[in-house]
């Protein structure tokens, strides 16, 4: 018996020494193999070493270096698991384990693995910068800079360093200081693709679209199928209005990678442009699978269902984004917007939310120290009018009259124009400013510099919290006195904007404590050019025998309030029809949910109009087919109040408990229309009941109403104008006498 056991042992020692003698001839081809670039024989040899021997460390350790290079994750783990197992102080093994788990996303078990590693050799380049960029996911990017940092130290020379390094800045917002990171990889190693793919990252912060599209490009030349770049490539060309382009970017990166979030992100974000919601809930949903608190995702989710109506949904996905990101900006201006759409808000919670933007976001940005300027109270001052909507956009229609009829004797106007996207809009505006400064692709601190340097007297935003706003430019207070106007027309929350252009009806005096701007009267919020070439026309009404009502605004305003009151009303007009006009109705989806929402409420399909995009000019030539306007609420219209005032075609009001709810009934008010303005739904419907039975007194109005408007201090634009100057002049004078 124990000659047997000794046999066998004698003969498995032998064994043993054949399969050790084997190994050690194999080894060396599968290191090889991987050297020369081949690393499926380098993968199969290392198999045929472990089935001889399944605890060779180096032979697992490889393994999980090929692995690990080719993304197979889950062997690569494995492997170098059992290999660090076997060897528990090899420093190499554990750093190559960490970056296993960190490509795996579990990035607390890899920092353990990485800190292990240096704790064994703190001079491990590698394992040091792979830590760096461990932190950073774990969202401690002052750490990873500090790992980088000493990743460099040891070797001056290491491009990937440089590289991490870069990254690492890139979400404290450090971004001229990552751009030179990124370019100091890129003199070591001049193809480094993810050095020239954060400088693309780094130059689109800095608002560089130029540079960011020559880096994306380069790095696509250097690796044709990188689905990330492809994805910040279509990003690129989305926000500079390259739909197509950015469209075809989105869809190769899915096409290599169906998961890439951001090329799902901004698929979304492109379908909700165009108003293919269906698409655009699928893609973020897709990513939500794979990484719930995406703060992107949960707020493009949320701007879907604005979309359809679900206000109180969308308020949710607004909230869960800012609980993943507190001062995540996009959702705090979504929840801004939205709160001006849902019924039963007020002015209360509408500047709370503002507010929120400034504690969030605004009040961590530097101030500048206060500008030095020539005290004079008389001389001639410098405006300057920060907007994104220096082109064919409503808000243009209502600030370039004041653009138009400035005193340049008095005002020196300078436009800083925030939108690549030019047109025959942004040209008439050009040619009303004394200087034209092309800002968007200037960084908010460039912005800040140049308003600086061109010594304006007096900022004006006319954004609000809209979309391509410069708010943190207002933050920095490049500009003794600083205005928020037109675009926006509810305030912003910011204490460093000092004066808010309104009217008595759209903020009236109890609610002013609640702004942090102080509120200057005009005679409306907003005016608007007169309507050129304009005819009366006959009242419909007289031809139809029944009322035709209109609604030319953008669908999202229709309330399911407005919608049920104004349903009520034509169920007590059984004859009358609905216009309603806004280009998403071209949408089937949108344009269908809409008439379901009327249905609804019992009325009939062949009741309702939908008419979708056209012109400004046969949008106008509408107005010819309608009776009487019905203003939408909470959000009231603007720009299509005035165009349908100034064609004769009174606009029944009612006034709300916020400033977007009260506008149109400020301008009804403004050009002498009050008795369209309602106090709550009883006093709506009374109003359209009153002017459909008086179809006489309602044509006589029809004729009179154009010269009404044109006649009014609102209404007339250079009249219009010489009051804001006066603010302006104000505004002025109050500065100078402050110590």
């Amino acid at each position: 018996m124990a000659s047997d056991v000794g046999s066998r042992a004698f003969q498995n020692a032998r064994l043993q020494k054949k399969h050790r003698k084997q190994a050690d001839e194999l080894l060396p081809r599968a290191v090889a193999a991987y050297r020369a670039g081949r690393p499926a024989e380098a993968q199969a040899i290392c198999g045929q070493v472990l089935a001889l021997l399944p605890d060779h460390f180096d032979a697992l350790h490889l393994l999980g270096v090929v692995a690990l290079d080719g993304g197979q994750l889950d062997l690569a783990e494995q492997a170098l698991t059992k290999a660090v197992e076997i060897d528990p102080r090899h420093a190499e093994a554990l750093s190559n384990l960490g970056l296993a788990l960190f490509n795996r996303k579990r990035f607390e078990d890899a920092r353990k693995c990485q800190e292990r590693a240096i704790a064994l050799k703190p001079n491990m380049v590698v394992a040091l910068t792979g830590l760096g960029n461990t932190l950073m996911r774990l969202g401690r990017p002052e750490e990873a800079i500090a790992a980088h940092d000493r990743a460099i130290a040891l070797k001056p020379d290491y491009a990937d360093a440089y590289c991490n390094r870069g990254m690492a800045l890139l979400p404290l917002a450090r971004n001229v200081e990552a751009n030179q990171s990124f370019d100091r990889a890129l003199s070591l190693n001049p193809r480094h693709m993810e050095a020239m793919f954060g400088k693309g990252l780094a130059s689109i912060n800095l608002r560089h679209s130029n540079d960011a599209l020559a880096a994306f490009d380069a790095a696509l030349a250097i690796r044709p199928h990188a689905a990330q770049v492809l994805a910040q490539r279509g990003r690129l060309h989305q926000q500079a209005g390259r739909f197509d382009p950015a469209m075809a970017d989105f869809t190769a990166a899915l096409a290599i990678d169906p998961r890439q979030d951001m090329a799902l992100l901004g698929f979304a974000q492109l379908s909700v442009i165009k108003d293919n919601i269906a698409p655009a809930m699928d893609a973020c949903r897709k990513v939500l699978e794979q990484n719930p608190e995406s703060e992107v995702a949960w707020t493009w989710l949320g701007e879907c269902f604005c979309k359809q109506g679900d206000l109180a949904t969308a308020l949710q996905h607004f909230e869960r984004a800012l609980e993943i990101k507190p001062d995540f900006g996009d959702a705090i201006t979504a929840k801004i917007f939205l709160l001006d759409f849902m019924p039963d808000t007020d002015f209360a919670q509408h500047q709370a939310v503002r507010r929120e933007w400034w504690t969030r976001i605004g009040s961590k940005i530097t101030r500048r120290p206060p500008p030095l300027r020539d005290r004079d109270p008389e001389r001639r001052l410098t405006i300057g009018y920060v907007s994104s909507d220096f082109r064919n956009h409503s808000a243009a229609l209502v600030f370039l009259p004041v653009l138009r009829h400035h005193d340049h004797k008095a005002f020196k106007v300078v436009c800083y124009s925030c939108s690549p996207l030019q047109d025959g809009m942004t040209e008439r505006c050009r040619a009303a400013a004394d200087l034209w400064v092309d800002a968007w692709q200037m960084s908010d601190e460039e912005l800040t510099d140049r308003i600086a340097a061109d010594e304006v007297d007096i900022l004006v935003d006319l954004s609000g919290h809209s979309a391509g706003n410069r708010l943190p430019v207002f933050a920095r207070k490049p500009a003794p006195v600083q205005v928020t106007a037109w675009g926006s027309g509810t305030g912003t929350g910011l204490p460093t904007i000092d004066y808010f252009f309104a009217d008595p009806v759209t903020v009236p005096e109890e609610a002013r404590p609640l702004f942090a701007e102080q509120v200057y009267d005009l005679p409306a919020v907003i005016t608007t050019d007169p309507l050129q070439g304009w005819q009366p026309t006959p009242l419909p009404m007289l031809r139809n025998g029944y009322v035709t009502f209109g609604v030319f605004n953008r669908i999202d305003k229709i309330s399911d309030p407005a919608l049920a009151l104004w349903s009520r009303l034509m169920g007590a007009l059984p004859d009358s029809r609905i216009v309603i006009k806004n280009g998403a109705l071209d949408e089937p989806l949108l344009r269908d949910g809409l008439v379901a929402r009327f249905v609804a409420h019992g009325i009939a399909q062949e009741r309702i109009t939908c008419l979708g995009l056209s012109t400004r000019d046969q949008h106008i030539a509408q107005f010819a087919a309608i009776d009487m306007s019905l203003d939408p609420f909470p959000q009231n219209g603007g720009v299509s109040t005035w165009e349908s005032l100034q064609a004769g075609v009174p606009v029944i009001a009612k006034l709300g408990h916020g400033a977007a709810a009260r506008a149109a009934a400020a301008i009804n008010t403004a050009v002498g229309l009050g008795e369209f303005v309602a106090e709550d739904d009883d006093g709506y419907i009374a109003i359209a009941l009153r002017y459909a039975a008086q179809p006489a007194e309602l044509a006589k109005l029809r004729a009179e109403l154009p010269a009404m408007v044109a006649g009014s201090a609102a209404g007339d634009v250079e009249t219009y104008t010489r009051k804001v100057e006066e603010g302006y002049r104000l505004f002025w004078h109050h500065y100078c006498a402050s110590s």
